[in-house]
């Protein structure tokens, strides 16, 4: 009776190891798939080149059209966030745009800058404040002096935000704990 037992406990130690070896082995393969990450891009400039005096306050002031891949999976929504850190007053933000629809591949030129509201392939997608205490989309609009960065963020969020009217502050704050991944590109200007 004392060596079934011992042979029972024999058994199940070597059936727990490999078990653990399995797991281990496909914890390692999903480890090692590669996952596709989220990118923006743009065709208006190249990351980190100047951007074009047509989506800036010396041109026509619209908004660069932006598409993205790789919105991961439990994405609820997206949000978007363009600011100059280089900016005299400190920190510029130019615009904020949120509960953009998660199957959306982009943003178009010439988002409406009147709309707190997106409709169309945007609909639900709402437009915050920038900087200027406006809705939408305000272009680079620097100083004389030395090229400033503009960075566009775009985030994957697991949640939709439900309040309008939001300033980056107060979007960051929603957003916090409910980021799956996030994407930039920056582009330059001067004058």
């Amino acid at each position: 009776m004392f060596r079934k037992f011992w042979l029972a406990i024999l058994v199940i130690g070597v059936l727990l190891v490999q078990c653990s070896k399995a797991q281990k082995s496909q914890t390692t393969k999903q480890k090692g798939e590669k996952a596709m990450s989220l990118v923006l891009k743009t065709t208006a400039f190249q990351d980190g080149e100047p951007i074009p005096v047509k989506y800036t306050c010396d041109g026509a002031d619209v908004s660069p059209e932006l598409t993205w891949e790789g919105v991961p999976e439990g994405t609820r929504s997206l949000a978007l966030i363009c600011d100059d850190p280089d900016a005299p007053v400190g920190l510029w933000v130019h615009w904020v745009i949120y509960n953009i629809p998660p199957e959306a591949t982009g943003l178009p030129e010439g988002v409406d800058k009147k709309s707190a509201r997106l409709t169309g392939k945007l609909e639900g997608a709402r437009q915050g404040i920038n900087s200027w205490g406006k809705i939408g989309y305000g272009g680079p609009c620097p100083p004389k002096g030395p090229a400033h960065r503009y960075f566009f963020k775009l985030y994957a969020l697991d949640t939709h935000i439900e309040t309008d009217n939001l300033t980056k502050a107060q979007l960051e704050k929603a957003m916090e704990g409910h980021i799956l991944a996030q994407a930039q590109i920056m582009g330059t200007y001067q004058r």
